[in-house]
């Protein structure tokens, strides 16, 4: 995330949040090409296409996994989905948020209301931990919004990522979801 041109905090009331859809997907591709060439917070370096886009998005959702949109003014703005930390059935509980803004849209508040959402939509569906990976130990604005919302600093990858000429930290949060590890989850 960056400063935003107006820095102005918009109105919650002005923003929807609902499911992504079928049509949405070439705007979430166009807010993440603008990410993957011009930022960190995703550590690939080459765009996908909106095939590839489709095929994630499909992949998410099978899953049954929350992808969701925030929307102003009829136009999509950002994004935000949960999907599963890792592959093997012991992370089972455990998501991975991510969450990506467009930039005329970056300090508006848009952020921040999909990553309550999102927390609210795994919560719904009995997840008990979800976990941010934050490209970067100086993106302080998404260090700052996970932190607001209640998630605690876990660690820092140190230079595990090589991108526009420089090392990259991954900064990991952590926080509890519903009855984090107090009772036994649904899905044992």
């Amino acid at each position: 995330m960056t400063a935003s041109t107006s820095g102005r905090r918009l109105d919650p009331a002005q923003i929807t949040i609902r499911d992504v859809e079928d049509g949405d997907l070439p705007a979430v591709q166009a807010i993440y090409a603008g990410h993957v060439l011009n930022g960190l917070a995703s550590f690939e370096e080459t765009p996908p296409d909106l095939a590839e886009m489709r095929r994630r998005y499909a992949a998410i959702r099978s899953g049954g996994y929350p992808y969701r949109a925030a929307i102003l003014g009829g136009a999509l703005k950002g994004y935000a989905y949960a999907a599963a930390y890792r592959a093997r059935p012991a992370y089972r509980n455990t998501v991975e948020d991510s969450i990506y803004v467009a930039p005329e849209a970056v300090g508006r508040g848009i952020g921040r209301l999909l990553l309550a959402d999102l927390i609210d939509r795994c919560t719904e569906r009995d997840f008990r931990q979800i976990v941010a990976i934050i490209g970067d130990s100086a993106n302080r604005p998404s260090i700052d919004l996970h932190a607001k919302l209640g998630f605690r600093n876990i660690g820092t990858l140190q230079s595990c990522g090589f991108k526009f000429g420089r090392w990259v930290d991954s900064v990991i949060m952590q926080r509890d979801l519903g009855a984090g590890d107090r009772t036994l989850p649904s899905r044992p």
